[in-house]
């Protein structure tokens, strides 16, 4: 925990950054500039270290939070709180700045607060996630099921396949970036995929297979041990099951372009990832698949804020708004127009349009970092 807080005090402040400057006229600049969004209610499971770890984000964004942790952990969050508090209040910050709330009553009485909450963060199963943006007006970020695919294109390199699918589904099972369902292309059911189902097996993996990945290996030369304890037939609901655990669906598809669609209509567009030599494959599968990830050759499980250089995350958007994937300080900052007008008169938009003494917008790129006023 510690080690999260001092990766994220030495991360760049995320406010006041420019990303748009523009001369519209002499002595009148315009400025998009990053600021916080303001104050964040955020719903997250049991693991109590994500108080510090929102704490720090939402600190450093300079944004306000409220936290709202499981049951499970209640005292653990309690004291944690209560040790942020005790340190902001050694600062300029108020030791409210932070805060933690315990029921589900204090959520609901929140969530109608929209006059003073300006995002909702829950972090949990898809349930949640709706159940909260059914009940608020306030605008909700969520973090929910994590239904990852890894595709074995027809290209695929074995031992890059077995690297890429054990990893996914047994590093850490529970995780949300863990993999839940694998796609082999139909032109490797009888060469790859046997090797990589023994493989999993070989890890304690549960497969649950379609038809032509489970005939493939009843007939294979040498079939898997285990067959009779580890196999068995998918239903249709296996490729909506988020398992969280060492099990992973399996089917086989015809092409790439049945891949991503498969995927684009199963996936929570969390993140999905293929195995294959083929350039155009990946440039056709990293436009194609609708996810805040998409990935090639490289686990699932590197969808995390920390190992994207965040310092830690508040959560993984996996929705379409400002912020998508892992979200860290850059998430946490919305954005603003400053203008400013230096003339002895100051400006009026009147002064501008077609016709006779009207003037025109200059619409000059200015070259700014930050702000200069």
């Amino acid at each position: 925990m510690l080690q999260g807080i001092q990766d994220v005090a030495n991360l760049p402040d995320p406010t006041g950054v420019v990303s748009y400057a523009s001369q519209l006229d002499d002595e009148l600049e315009l400025y998009r500039v990053s600021c916080p969004i303001g104050v964040l209610l955020v719903i997250f499971e049991a693991r109590p270290e994500v108080v510090v770890n929102i704490a720090a984000l939402a600190i450093k964004s300079g944004n306000a939070a409220i936290l709202k942790g499981g049951k499970e952990s209640n005292r653990t969050t309690q004291l944690l709180s209560k040790a942020i508090a005790l340190g902001l209040a050694q600062t300029s910050l108020p030791s409210t700045y932070v805060q933690a709330i315990q029921t589900r009553a204090e959520v609901s009485a929140l969530l109608d607060l929209d006059q003073y909450i300006d995002l909702v963060i829950p972090r949990g199963s898809n349930s949640l996630v709706k159940n909260i943006q059914n009940n608020t007006r306030i605008p909700v970020m969520g973090h929910a099921d994590g239904l990852c695919h890894v595709y074995l294109d027809e290209s695929a390199d074995l031992q890059k396949a077995l690297r890429v699918v054990v990893d996914s589904k047994t590093d850490y099972p529970s995780a949300c970036n863990a993999a839940e369902t694998l796609i082999v292309h139909t032109s490797l059911v009888d060469t790859i995929w046997p090797e990589v189902a023994k493989a999993l097996i070989a890890a304690d993996v549960q497969l649950i297979c379609d038809s032509h990945t489970l005939d493939a290996l009843s007939r294979a030369p040498n079939p898997p041990e285990k067959l009779s304890t580890h196999v068995r037939p998918s239903t249709t609901s296996s490729y909506t099951t988020e398992y969280l655990d060492l099990t992973i669906s399996v089917i086989a598809l015809p092409s790439l372009h049945s891949a991503i669609q498969f995927i684009n209509a199963h996936s929570s567009h969390h993140t999905d990832t293929i195995v294959t030599e083929s350039d155009a494959a990946i440039s056709t599968f990293c436009r194609g698949v609708d996810s805040a990830g998409t990935f090639v050759n490289a686990s699932t499980r590197f969808a995390d804020g920390f190992r994207y250089g965040f310092g830690t995350e508040v959560g993984i958007s996996t929705g379409r708004i400002h912020a998508r994937g892992p979200v860290g300080l850059e998430g946490l900052v919305i954005y603003k127009y400053m203008l400013r007008s230096k003339a002895q008169k100051g400006h009026v938009a009147s002064d501008f349009g077609v016709g006779e003494g009207k003037k025109r917008y200059k619409h000059t790129t200015i070259s700014a970092t930050s702000v200069p006023f």
